[in-house]
């Protein structure tokens, strides 16, 4: 194991983590917390009124090149919510990025279903691979249960010239691609996209947390 948190402390460990991703600031309305041996961010709207984007990432303080990288994890409801947990890196223009998993709660069925409560709960998740900023490599939609009702784990394998994608611990998407750069680790809570634009149905607060009990990486064999 190269990684770990385990997130146990009663703050975020900014010996490893940034809360802003690096063309923004860190926005001062509280929206995450560490407790309870979990990270927690939740949607929330800010002092103008508006929901905003939360990033937690280890830009600048821990970057890796392959490797066996998971999560476990609980994810939040309500129209425009989209929760995800990727590698990254701001290399000049080219920008590789490996999205682990991508949930649009907002989105049309089977992305997300309307619940008991009124909101929308997310049904189906993605995998994306982006070897530059214009180049797809790789794209894998997995219909689930709700994603919202108990922690499940998220993984890659990453190796030279190949990528496997694991739910639950079950390969679900493998495809061969050579992406040889180094890269920090992404999660965080934005709006939009498939998901919609977040409104007065989208649930705020604790309550309703993208909650991540732990971020672990391996090194490659």
């Amino acid at each position: 194991m190269a990684f770990s948190d385990e997130f146990d402390g009663s703050s975020l460990d900014v010996n490893i983590w940034k809360d802003y991703i690096w063309y923004e600031t860190s926005n001062p309305t509280k929206n995450y917390v560490v407790e309870n041996g979990a990270l927690k961010i939740w949607p929330q709207r800010d002092g103008s009124g508006n929901f905003f984007n939360r990033t937690i990432d280890t830009d600048g303080r821990y970057y890796q090149t392959y490797g066996y990288f998971e999560i476990e994890a609980k994810l939040p409801v309500g129209k425009g919510t989209w929760p995800a947990f990727w590698l990254f890196n701001h290399i000049g223009a080219r920008r590789p990025e490996i999205d682990i998993m991508e949930a649009y709660a907002g989105g049309a069925a089977p992305w997300g279903v309307t619940g008991s409560d009124g909101a929308k709960h997310p049904t189906m998740y993605a995998a994306t691979i982006w070897q530059d900023a214009s180049v797809q490599a790789g794209f894998k939609k997995l219909a689930t249960p709700d994603l919202s009702a108990a922690f499940h784990k998220y993984a890659l394998k990453w190796e030279a010239n190949k990528q496997t994608y694991y739910f639950d611990g079950v390969e679900f998407y493998t495809v061969n691609v050579t992406m040889p750069d180094p890269m920090f680790i992404m999660l965080d809570l934005w709006y939009g996209s498939a998901s919609g634009t977040p409104d007065d149905t989208t649930p705020q607060g604790k309550a309703n947390s993208y909650e991540v009990n732990y971020v672990r990486a391996w090194k490659a064999n």
